[in-house]
């Protein structure tokens, strides 16, 4: 049996291609039509409909109060496919959004309150749709580690962010990643100031808000206020949040979890590289499973890790070499791989 540290994506990864995703993976049919019932309830399509649609649309799918259910319910379909007879999950960790089904896969949060954690928040979200983010590497397309070209552009930001009428600030430290959020004139000074790289970078999130930003405190308020304490429980498995704290089980408080994750995990970075670093030397797994959807977070995965120089990896390449003679990365968003961790979905 391996070991594995399980990791659950964030917005952005339910796209064109996993359209269909919780009609061929989701296997419990009557947890899908629970929260169907709640969207139905609340005036909102249902998963089922958005997930069955006969083509994708960005302006729909996209939505926060669209894209942030779908997510988290292919997310926690997946965790429930590993097959615990191969694979024992020692921890579960997530990409900004990723942390509410990171509850919910650690059982901090039954699968129906993490539903309403996240609808509720992601409907919050949509409704404010307050400043933007945009994407930007600080490392080259082999990945290697470049301290130097991140601290400047750090740097940079700091700079626009202190410029008058100008927000900009770190939304998360993903891999060789920087997003950044911000109000419009943050973001555009910041994609005035810097080389269009790799062809497409920087790239701005379409109906992405300033997500783990001070702008997000009206939305953190309106969660704390629709959200109850009462909803969060002990985890069974250890969870490592945006700042790499460990929630262990049997030991955590369950009302400071309810405050981080309504709180500073709103309005605060979200560090998933030191996260990634905390979930691999703390647990030193065998195996590091991305659910789905998509396969996008993969990638950051790697790259946390060649940061964190775990088992001597230093570039794309060495991972590469790495996970065709013994790998270390599980992408359930990709079917080959998924197969290696689960009994298929049969039902």
């Amino acid at each position: 049996m391996k070991t594995a540290v399980v990791v659950c994506p964030g917005r952005g990864t339910y796209t064109k291609t996993e359209l269909g995703y919780l009609g061929r993976h989701f296997r419990d049919r009557a947890l899908l039509n629970a929260f169907d019932g709640l969207r139905a309830s609340l005036g909102q399509e249902t998963l089922g409909a958005l997930d069955g649609a006969s083509s994708y649309s960005v302006s729909k799918h996209t939505r926060g109060d669209n894209a942030s259910a779908l997510i988290y319910a292919a997310t926690l379909g997946d965790f429930r496919a590993i097959d615990g007879e191969q694979v024992k999950v020692v921890a579960v960790t997530g990409n900004s959004m990723g942390w509410y089904s990171a509850l919910a896969c650690g059982g901090a949060l039954t699968a129906e309150a993490g539903f309403e954690v996240v609808n509720t928040m992601g409907t919050l979200m949509q409704q404010a749709l307050i400043g933007g983010q945009l994407i930007y590497p600080f490392v080259d397309e082999d990945w290697r580690p470049n301290p130097a070209r991140k601290a400047d552009l750090l740097a940079l930001v700091g700079r626009i962010g202190a410029t008058a009428g100008h927000v900009l600030t770190l939304s998360i430290d993903l891999g060789g990643m920087l997003v950044l959020a911000g109000n419009e004139e943050g973001l555009n000074a910041f994609e005035a100031a810097v080389p269009v790289v790799q062809g497409r970078f920087p790239m701005r999130l379409a109906n992405h808000a300033a997500f783990h930003s001070t702008l997000q405190a009206p939305v953190a308020e309106r969660g704390r206020a629709l959200l109850s304490p009462s909803l969060f429980g002990q985890p069974a498995l250890p969870m490592i949040d945006g700042r790499g704290a460990i929630w262990w089980p049997g030991a955590t408080d369950t009302h400071a979890l309810w405050d981080y994750t309504l709180g500073h995990q709103v309005t605060e970075t979200y560090d998933f590289t030191h996260a990634m670093r905390i979930a691999a030397r703390e647990f030193a797994p065998d195996l590091f499973i991305v659910t789905g959807p998509g396969t996008t977070l993969g990638g950051a995965v790697a790259q946390s890790l060649i940061l964190s120089d775990w088992r001597g990896m230093g570039s794309k390449t060495d991972f590469q070499t790495r996970q065709q003679t013994g790998p270390v990365l599980v992408s359930m968003g990709m079917e080959d791989q998924r197969a290696a961790v689960t009994k298929g979905d049969q039902r």
